[in-house]
């Protein structure tokens, strides 16, 4: 049987590497701990990529797709990074990224009537290699209710309020739970938001929220100084955005600290 070329493999005379190449957006299921249940069956969006060097024509997008389909399908940070070194083992790279995005439910009962419904929450695991060194970062995106102080400041009937999302991402030097993220982000709402709620579950959640009024500065200043007492985490970003109820525009904020050094602040916010 004569042989088939490996056209990949090929020489490329433009000299030029490549950072990136790979694939996205490739479905696959897993298995991601749960803090109440031990796990849940969920569907994540994976893009995978490599390094190429210049002399080197193109990649094996196959192996992508092997690696996956070999790896088990309960995903930790332990396992994510045996991924990752298999990536780049396997692609001879000499660095390599996985994205791993998938929805994330939570069974919540409602403050008042205690009726429960699921809310989903979109969480993402960032993986990176490079050289010898990898990291892994878990990226939790929280719906919740944001209530302007200012408005209620200077108005003699109710304040506008509007729903926002907190964008926590870590790195860690020990387990954390999604959910011990997701906690630490609705308790420093104006008030935390549930799929179902009756009347007097709505009532409880407009009152607390206007009793608890937050400008998009305070979001995630008040998230940052739980994050910054938890020893667990060494790094962290996060983002607030408001998606403004009188305004065609959102409002955002966002601090960025990694305790590992000793100015690793940067703050912005609007």
């Amino acid at each position: 049987m004569k042989p088939i070329a490996d056209v990949q493999s090929s020489h490329d005379s433009r000299q030029i590497a490549i950072d990136k190449v790979g694939i996205k957006d490739i479905r696959h299921p897993v298995r991601v701990k749960d803090r109440s249940d031990g796990e849940q069956h969920t569907v994540a969006n994976f893009n995978m990529y490599v390094d190429l060097p210049h002399n080197f024509k193109g990649t094996h997008m196959s192996r992508f797709v092997d690696i996956l389909n070999k790896h088990e399908r309960e995903i930790s940070v332990t396992s994510y990074k045996e991924m990752l070194e298999e990536m780049t083992e396997r692609l001879d790279a000499k660095s390599g990224h996985i994205e791993m995005q998938f929805p994330y439910f939570i069974n919540k009962s409602a403050p008042v009537s205690g009726v429960q419904s699921l809310l989903n929450y979109d969480v993402t695991l960032i993986g990176e290699k490079k050289v010898d060194e990898s990291c892994i970062a878990i990226k939790v995106v929280v719906p919740v209710t944001s209530l302007c102080p200012c408005s209620k400041q200077i108005s003699d009937y109710g304040a506008h309020n509007q729903r926002s999302h907190v964008t926590v991402t870590v790195h860690t030097r020990s387990f954390v739970w999604i959910e011990d993220l997701i906690d630490v982000v609705e308790k420093e709402a104006s008030c935390e938001i549930y799929s179902l709620v009756k009347r007097p579950d709505e009532k409880y959640v407009t009152e607390k929220a206007y009793n608890n009024p937050k400008f998009v500065e305070d979001m995630v200043r008040d998230v940052a100084v739980h994050l910054n007492k938890d020893p667990r985490i060494v790094a962290y970003t996060v983002e607030s955005e408001n998606f403004e109820s009188i305004h065609n525009h959102s409002a955002y904020a966002m601090i960025r600290h990694d305790k590992r050094t000793s100015s690793g602040s940067e703050t912005g916010a609007g």
